[in-house]
């Protein structure tokens, strides 16, 4: 994870994707090739460059009303070509809570 504060420092080993939360409620979301944002993980764009991911980032970071507290993520790709979360922190955005909620009797 990068903060926005330190674009000039990023460093990416594999592939990566810029992700953020919507605005609107709070969904984890991520840029597209089309330069637009989606919830699936599937039609996000994969970076594999330094420069590749400070251009997407910045570009994200400018669409503030759609998006807030875009950041860099790594990702794995499958040999089945799926890209799926490439650390814990992101694969727990990506399923939701780790806890149940209380049901109310």
């Amino acid at each position: 994870m990068t903060s926005p504060l330190e674009q000039k420092k990023i460093r990416i080993t594999g592939p990566s994707v810029v992700t953020a939360n919507r605005t609107w409620d709070g969904i984890v979301i991520y840029r597209t090739p089309s330069h637009g944002w989606s919830a699936e993980l599937s039609n996000a764009a994969i970076v594999r460059t330094s420069d590749e991911a400070r251009a997407l980032l910045a570009e994200s970071i400018a669409d503030d009303v759609g998006a807030i507290g875009a950041y860099i993520a790594p990702v794995d790709i499958t040999d089945g070509g799926e890209i799926e979360p490439g650390n814990l922190r992101e694969q727990i955005r990506s399923e939701g809570l780790t806890i149940g909620l209380p049901v109310p009797a």
